[in-house]
């Protein structure tokens, strides 16, 4: 099993297959913890679609009443007296506002109010102040306010705090009278209880307990930012001591529309749903709205305070509002950072909210998102690995940038259309991280794979053969094909006897100085050393590459290497005392080519029956007396580039069918001995008219002239043996060989 794996994991394909697997795994474990900084990076690409899909098109109901600087320049520092926000109050409602939210706390008593600077006055001057025509309901001003909201579809803001340590450090001098919302909770088997569910809180900066007390309503103001500081959503309910609250967009809508019930779903993780009068609020599992922003500041209408008091705003203004009393002003610093603004006024996030729910415009990031999430990570990694594995990278960009194009289209049109939020961002990453990761994986092997071709080949190839494999590696296959080769095989005349004669060094060196030339003559014609058989050469071309006329350079090859013979002759004639002598056998034909051996050990070779013939044709020069023949099909190929003189028509050893045999020489080799071969083929059609006895003579005649004597002797010892023993009608002129 260990060797079957390993046999795969030599595949490149299969290698980057399951590296890209892996990788693709280890992402999915990542968007399992959600590292920090890739949460960072989500949170952006959400911010990006939000901005992209938003839409400034509102309700129409939500309003502004902005304490701006225009109102703190005209009516004086905040914070206001409580007869200037009572009478702001009033001319709110009066103007036909259905309901008013207060992103205000009023925690202190209001130390303008006559009454206590009375008792200020008296306290630390010893001095008695009387108030003369004061009204008696101006005196407390706290006591004026709280007149003013009771009954009315006012709600009062306040604070949670989170933090144990302020929680202990605040003094709660007095009851806490903020109200509670009525909530119906609905629970699954085994749900979770609301202050787990919820954010719970440890503290409150309560109203001051008149004013409380007096408002038909109270919600909080809370707005956490995520941990990039970006405010996105906002809990619309909050566990503090057994009860549940609501926040103050949530409570003064439902003083607006009188329905102030809440369902509450919660389950095994969490909070499910939340719905009120009718409309499914899809909040997270700790009960917060993902906030719809309709913008950048200003996509709600802002009314300033100042103008409100003095009657200076338009008819119908507030008319069927709600309203929500806040400030831009940048000294009082209820400003945050949204995905559209790094200055963004914190009451007009009360006004989205709002909003969002009269116009059932909400975005949600559903339960399913995560499955979809991951499953896209998955298959986007698988997706680049196949591409990567199985194309060439010039041809990946637009696949890949058609699926990082696809991802980021797909994300906008869900939270556009079905407004969810479905992040690409993993996708992303895995796309990115397999093809970068990969494609260096690839580039790396096939660095490693020039590097083995060249020290594979550089001893047995052509320089240009190695600088083709090195432009165009594609074209090289070491699995093993099938293709058209020309083999050649040369082998020493009388070797072993040669040997006899000298030292294991000399040997050596013949050896050396002998096949050095050779080589380096089949390499220069584009040849393929295959291998040294003691001192036989094996060569073929057109592999591992294609090579362009490879039969004539082949042939070109064997007779430059004869023709080279005499050159080391004199050399070994001088050293070695000796000369030597080879045969060459040439044959093209279809072999089996590529890696051979064993799973430990192999050798880029052929295999094949033509393979064997060139062996034979090597074998048979010594028994017809040439230095090289080669086969019917080379001359074919070859053409009139070479002159040819027939040898024999033959069944060599292991073969059924016969093949013609030739030997090969240039034309000028051929018209030197023009009458000589001229007579030898008379002779030889006489052979092949079954005129054995005339055939005999010409054969003795030429070898009495030194005409190729072994050849010639051959043919007149065979004649006069058939012509003793006639063979008959059948005879169809080729020889067997029985031996190789």
């Amino acid at each position: 099993m260990l060797n079957f794996l390993k046999k795969i994991l030599k595949s490149d394909k299969t290698l980057l297959v399951a590296i890209g697997i892996l990788a693709s795994l280890f992402m999915a474990g990542l968007y399992i913890v959600q590292p920090t900084v890739l949460r960072f990076l989500d949170y952006k690409i959400y911010d990006q679609l939000l901005r992209r899909q938003h839409t400034r098109q509102t309700s129409g109901i939500p309003v502004i009443v902005d304490i701006d600087e225009k109102s703190l320049a005209a009516l004086g520092q905040w914070p206001w007296p409580r007869y200037r926000v009572a009478l702001l109050l009033e001319k709110i409602r009066l103007a036909g506002a259905l309901s008013a939210g207060m992103d205000i706390v009023l925690a202190e008593p209001d130390r303008t109010s006559p009454a206590l600077l009375r008792e200020q006055i008296k306290k630390e001057l010893q001095v008695n102040v009387d108030f003369q025509g004061l009204p008696k309901a101006l005196e407390d001003h706290d006591a004026l306010l709280a007149s003013v909201i009771t009954g009315k579809p006012y709600v009062l803001g306040f604070y949670f705090n989170f933090s144990k340590a302020e929680a202990d450090q605040q003094i709660q001098t007095s009851a806490c009278m903020i109200k509670p919302a009525q909530v119906a909770m609905l629970e699954a088997p085994g749900a979770m209880k609301a202050k787990n569910a919820l954010h719970t809180a440890s503290g409150t900066v309560c109203p001051l307990p008149a004013l409380a007390s007096a408002a038909t309503a109270t919600g909080f103001f809370n707005a956490t930012p995520d941990p990039d500081g970006i405010l996105r959503r906002v809990a619309l309910l909050i566990h503090y001591k057994d009860n549940i609250y609501p926040s103050l967009a949530l409570a003064t809508l439902m003083e607006a529309t009188g329905e102030r019930n809440v369902l509450l779903k919660l389950d095994t993780q969490g909070t499910e749903s939340l719905r009120y009068a009718g409309t499914v609020i899809p909040v997270d599992r700790a009960g917060q709205l993902l906030v719809n922003y309709r913008g950048p500041g200003g996509a709600f209408p802002y009314i300033s305070a100042v103008d409100i008091i003095d009657g200076k705003i338009a008819p119908g203004a507030l008319d069927g509002k709600i309203a929500f009393i806040g400030t831009s002003a940048a000294g009082l610093k209820d400003l945050r950072a949204t995905p559209f603004s790094a200055v963004y006024p914190g009451v007009e996030t009360h006004a989205t909210i709002v909003d969002n729910i009269l116009t059932q415009d909400f975005i949600s990031i559903p339960d399913y998102a995560p499955a979809v999430e991951l499953l896209c990570t998955i298959l986007a990694g698988i997706t680049i690995t196949l591409l990567v594995a199985w194309a060439r990278a010039v041809w990946l960009m637009l696949p890949l940038a058609g699926m990082a194009f696809g991802m980021w289209e797909g994300s906008a049109y869900m939270m556009s259309s079905a407004r969810v939020y479905i992040s690409p961002l993993y996708a992303y990453i895995i796309l990115a991280a397999n093809f970068t990761l990969l494609t260096l994986l690839k580039f790396w092997r096939e660095e490693k794979q020039k590097k083995f071709i060249h020290g594979a080949f550089s001893h047995y190839l052509a320089p240009a053969v190695i600088k083709q494999i090195y432009d165009s590696p594609e074209s090289l296959s070491l699995q093993g094909q099938e293709k058209e080769v020309t083999v050649m095989f040369s082998d020493v005349r009388g070797f072993t006897t040669m040997s006899e004669q000298l030292t294991p060094t000399q040997v050596t060196d013949l050896l050396h100085d002998y096949l050095t030339p050779m080589t380096r003559i089949i390499t220069s014609n584009m040849g393929t050393l295959d291998k040294f058989i003691g001192d036989a050469i094996m060569a073929f071309w057109n592999a591992p590459i294609d090579v362009p006329d490879h039969q004539k350079k082949a042939m070109s090859s064997a007779l430059q290497m004869l023709d080279h013979i005499h050159v080391l002759n004199e050399g070994f004639k001088e050293k070695f005392g000796l000369t030597i002598k080879i045969g060459v056998g040439l044959h093209c034909g279809r072999v089996r080519v590529g890696n051979m051996g064993s799973a430990d050990l192999f050798d880029y070779t052929l295999i094949g029956d033509n393979v064997n013939l060139t062996s034979r044709l090597e074998s048979l020069t010594k028994y017809y007396g040439q230095v090289l023949l080669v086969s019917q099909a080379m001359k074919e190929v070859c053409g009139e580039d070479y002159a040819y003189v027939e040898m024999d028509s033959v069944r060599v050893k292991g073969k059924h069918e016969p093949i013609t045999i030739f030997t090969a020489m240039t034309h000028e080799a051929r018209a030197a001995k023009k009458a000589d071969f001229d007579r030898y083929e008379e002779a030889l059609a006489m052979y092949k008219a079954m005129r054995f006895g005339e055939a005999a003579e010409v054969f003795a005649e030429l070898k009495a002239k030194g005409f190729e004597e072994v050849l010639c002797s051959m043919y007149e010892e065979r004649c006069n043996h058939l012509k003793e023993e006639p063979p008959g009608e059948s005879w169809d002129g080729v020889y067997t060989h029985k031996t190789k």
